[in-house]
């Protein structure tokens, strides 16, 4: 009980924290910019995130918000969550891909497109839009291939793919004429996966301007008209305006770092060892609980992530032949089987054709390693209980010493073993204190011979 306790009480320590640092009061005349960080795969957690952080931006009449994107992409549902909410804003919404090295791919690009203004730090990118299943994602250079004796629409011959294609393409070219940025070349990065670094970006209008830090970036703004709902104009006043960096709650940021590959993949061996610890002991509670919450977490990264099912099931089956290994006179057959179909696996898990990062091979590898290390160690630990001495049952109490209690009338009396009175027999009688060996057992009586001492 006292370590639930102490995770009750450290997770409201947590969120008392988030809330204190995200309710943030303006007390000062001059409207605040809010600056709203996305890091990573975009999800239900980043959609939460920002619409949360939309509404208390437009509660405190703050000038405009920020949303410095750095992502690979992402769910099409969250991000179109996150597209309606800067649609319906009712003041502005800058996009700023930095900082330098950043991107934004796939789900960031119609982010880009959305947003009131669309802005880049210098040695970032955009594009990749295709888009994708999480089951298996289609090559987007196939998609452009297969076509049809139409080679001016470039549509996939498989009708599905068309459908998804063709909806994205309208969906980002609805949002290219709203914000009046380059229609042609939007179609061009959902249909072929095309992509632009910043400058270029910049010279086809795909962005509004470069900036090199967000001070830059207000400073640039200002003066920009921007449409908001119901067709209001807005001039934005930016130079010198102060911004605040709004950074997600506990409960938010948790949900979004786990949508990072590495940690859920970590978190998916962490369930499934804790189940099967559960299985092995029944009534240990404590690893069941926690494995099926890591794997209940992990299943929800997963599900924002391009995962290849074969890979998660090459992953399962190893971790099942690596622990049957333990139990089974295989060998090393099923252990070694195991190794590799878990590293296998755990390659081919996640798919990294768009962009998402992969799980690095030096992890994979270490954790097999440990695996390895595991199994031997459980099976050591089963070999030398085997050839340990019986310390319990009838078995335990053959050839045993035991002292003589009182002196015996005839062949039965009581001797003392171990600590326990015994009622025993013997061919001879006996005598206090002394000295008699285990010889057999019926129901709870003992057969008992005198001990001789040897002496050389």
């Amino acid at each position: 009980m006292r370590f639930w306790y102490w995770i009750v009480c450290v997770l409201t320590l947590f969120w008392i924290n988030g809330q204190a640092n995200n309710n943030i009061v303006n007390n000062s005349t001059q409207p605040l910019a809010y600056v709203l960080p996305i890091e990573g795969i975009i999800g239900p957690a980043t959609s939460d995130y920002i619409e949360k952080s939309l509404t208390q931006a437009e509660n405190q009449r703050a000038a405009l918000v920020i949303i410095s994107l750095d992502t690979p992409g992402g769910l099409d549902t969250a991000m179109r969550m996150i597209i309606k909410r800067i649609l319906a804003a009712t003041i502005p919404v800058v996009a700023y891909v930095a900082p330098s090295g950043a991107r934004a791919a796939s789900a960031g690009t119609y982010i880009l497109y959305a947003s009131h203004i669309a802005a880049m730090a210098p040695g970032t990118n955009l594009g990749a839009a295709t888009p994708v299943e999480l089951t298996g994602l289609s090559d987007p250079n196939e998609a452009s291939s297969e076509s049809t004796d139409n080679s001016n629409t470039n549509m996939p011959v498989d009708a599905h793919k068309a459908k998804m294609v063709n909806d994205a393409v309208a969906y980002i070219q609805s949002l290219a004429k709203l914000r009046n940025r380059n229609i042609v070349w939007a179609e061009q990065a959902v249909r072929m996966a095309a992509s632009l670094p910043a400058e270029q970006a910049l010279r086809e209008g795909v962005v509004d301007l470069l900036a090199d830090n967000l001070e830059d970036l207000l400073q640039n703004i200002d003066g920009r008209v921007v449409n908001l709902p119901h067709k209001k104009s807005h001039t934005l006043r930016t130079a010198g305006l102060n911004y605040k960096i709004l950074k997600p709650d506990w409960g938010i940021g948790l949900l979004m770092a786990i949508g990072n590959p590495t940690i859920a993949y970590i978190l998916l061996l962490l369930g499934i060892y804790g189940l099967i610890y559960e299985f092995a002991n029944p009534g240990a509670l404590l690893p069941g609980t926690t494995g099926a919450i890591f794997l209940l977490l992990a299943f929800y990264a997963l599900q924002m992530l391009p995962v290849d099912y074969a890979g998660l099931a090459f992953v399962i089956l190893g971790l099942i032949l690596m622990i049957a290994e333990t139990f089974l006179p295989s060998f090393g057959a099923l252990g070694i089987g195991g190794i590799i179909a878990f590293i296998f696996g755990s390659l081919i898990l996640i798919d990294t054709s768009q962009g998402v990062p992969g799980i690095s091979l030096s992890l994979v590898v270490s954790l097999a390693i440990v695996s390895v290390i595991l199994i031997l160690t459980i099976s050591g630990l089963a070999l030398k209980s085997q050839r340990r001495p019986i310390v319990s049952g009838a078995e335990e109490l053959s050839n045993a010493l035991g002292t003589v209690i009182n002196n015996w009338d005839s062949n039965e009396g009581v001797v003392r073993i171990r600590g326990e009175l015994w009622s025993a027999k013997a061919d001879v009688p006996l005598k206090h204190n002394q000295t008699v060996k285990v010889i057999g057992r019926t129901g709870l009586i003992l057969s008992v011979i005198p001990k001789i001492d040897s002496k050389i």
